[in-house]
């Protein structure tokens, strides 16, 4: 006998990441291509995302994915906590505290190099010049 089957109203659930995108998706009535327009990739994203080895979405998706479905961030991205959004849910992560691409990489590296006491003149000029 294989596991019980899992319904898209089911509330709890433990999975890896692409059935969690799944799950949220189904929970919230979307379909792949429906998603895809609301967090503003192709289709294709999303059923690449709902592959047990495919791609994963970027941090800013993951976002978009829990507010239009209606579930909690950390849930999504880790399976830990409830998977219903509360009320007053603290993100376990602000997207904007991560790089975005490989020039950001690569000037966060340049300035974890910088000493630390020459780091604040180093933020002040850069703030004046730009």
């Amino acid at each position: 006998m294989g596991p019980p089957k899992r319904r898209a109203s089911d509330r709890t659930f433990f999975g890896p990441l692409s059935s969690r995108i799944r799950h949220a998706r189904r929970v919230a009535g979307f379909t792949q291509a429906a998603l895809a327009k609301n967090v503003g990739v192709g289709p294709s994203a999303v059923a690449q995302w709902e592959l047990p080895k495919g791609t994963s979405p970027t941090i800013e998706h993951m976002i978009e994915i829990g507010r239009l479905a209606g579930v909690s961030f950390e849930w999504l991205s880790t399976g830990r906590g409830p998977v219903s959004l509360v009320t007053h849910e603290t993100p376990a992560i602000d997207g904007t505290s991560f790089t975005t691409d490989a020039i950001e990489d690569r000037l966060l590296a340049a300035f974890r190099r910088v000493p630390a006491r020459k780091r604040e003149t180093l933020v002040r000029w850069m703030e004046e010049f730009f």
